[in-house]
Formats: C-alpha cells, sequence, structure tokens
C-alpha cells in the first residue's frame, strides 16, 4: 500500500493499528537495540509519563510537532522531545497528563488536541514508564513555547520520520560497551534516543508491512 500521510488515511487506520488503551506493559525500551550493553534499572519500580506525540495536518501532509529542549536543563539538555512530562497524582489519567503538559511547554490547549489512539508504553533508562498518546491537533493554534524548558518548537513532515530508511543507527560508548539507538537526523536537528525510539513505534504500528 502506498501511504499518503495526510489526515483522512491517519484517522481511517489509527483505530485498527494503534492501541484503544495503553498497554500496562512496556513493550519498547532504550534497551531495545542493547541486548548486551543495557542499562535500565533492574528490579526498580518505574515513575509514570505521558507524552504527546502531536499531528498537524498541513497542505503538504501531516506533520510531526517536537520540541527542543533548552540547553541548560538538568536533564536531556538541548535534546528534541515531545511534550510531555510526568503523571501527577492530580492527573485523571495519562491522556490528561500528556495534555497539561503539552499546553505547559507549548501553549497550546488540549481542546486543540483529538486523542486517537496509543503507542507501545515505552520504558527509558532513566526509568520512566511513558505512555506516548497519540493526537491530531486541530488547526488554529498558537504556539508559545515555555520560555524555561523550551528553546523552540518545530515540525517535520511525517512521511520522512515514516521513511524506515531515515532511521538510522548510531552508537556512542557507555562503561566500555557500544550503545545502539535510533536516530533521525532533519535539516541540522538531531532526533534520537527514546523520541526517536517512539517515532521508530509509531512506524511499525502504522506502516510497516507484515
Amino acid at each position: 500500500m502506498s501511504h499518503r500521510f495526510d489526515e483522512d488515511e491517519f484517522r481511517e487506520l489509527a483505530p485498527v493499528r494503534l492501541h484503544e488503551s495503553p498497554p500496562l506493559v512496556p513493550r519498547r525500551s532504550d534497551d531495545d537495540l542493547n541486548p548486551e550493553a543495557r542499562m535500565i534499572p533492574q528490579g526498580e519500580e518505574p515513575r509514570a509519563a505521558a507524552v504527546l506525540v502531536p499531528l498537524v495536518a498541513r497542505p503538504t501532509g501531516l506533520h510531526m510537532l517536537l520540541t527542543q529542549r533548552q540547553p541548560h536543563l538538568r536533564q536531556h539538555a538541548g535534546q528534541v522531545a515531545f511534550p510531555g512530562g510526568r503523571v501527577d497524582d492530580a492527573d485523571p489519567g495519562p491522556v490528561a497528563a500528556a495534555l497539561r503538559e503539552t499546553e505547559e511547554e507549548t501553549g497550546i490547549p488540549p481542546g486543540f488536541v483529538d486523542p486517537v489512539g496509543f503507542l507501545d508504553t515505552y520504558l527509558t533508562s532513566t526509568n520512566y514508564r511513558v505512555v506516548p498518546v497519540v493526537g491530531i491537533l486541530r488547526p488554529g493554534f498558537t504556539v508559545v513555547p515555555h520560555e524555561h524548558e523550551v528553546a523552540e518548537v518545530f515540525e517535520v513532515p511525517l512521511a520522512f520520520l515514516m521513511n524506515p530508511a531515515h532511521h538510522e543507527r548510531h552508537s556512542r560508548d557507555w562503561q566500555g560497551r557500544l550503545r545502539y539507538y535510533y536516530a533521525m537526523p532533519w535539516q541540522g536537528r538531531y532526533i534520537w534516543g527514546a523520541t526517536a525510539g517512539m517515532i521508530r513505534n509509531l512506524y511499525s504500528l502504522m506502516y510497516e508491512r507484515p
């Protein structure tokens, strides 16, 4: 099947190929490409988190909205990330947490987001159990990046991200061993790690041929 990567096609496929509710057990992790050089803590209860995987309909097709974190942050400084964070006690669930964090980080109110399904739950090397909520953004929103946390909000064509030729495997040394991870360089931006792993999961669920 040749894909258009537009909103109509995505909405048609999403109920069949995405999860209707978030899987309780993580099926993806930062260790997926590292059977030897694992770094996720064993036996520790992971902390609950959620991110929004936001898709925006443009004349050229769907685009994915991403954030570039500020370079001074203590964790994940300067990295490309989905809007999101911890699930607070006051949050009714991961969707509410993802929408709250999205508004805090990008200024986009929840009313502009239509959640359409979930990716596989993802376990990070920092021991967060992340629920990725896939949502389509309604036109008319205004982006106002959180000054302290977000350096920039930008978009990448979904057609680029869903092309497996762009799912590069990079590596770096960790405690004397090579660790591998997905990376998707795009126009001077380096999309890698958990963000790239979740994008790869979106491709696997929605578009990869059996």
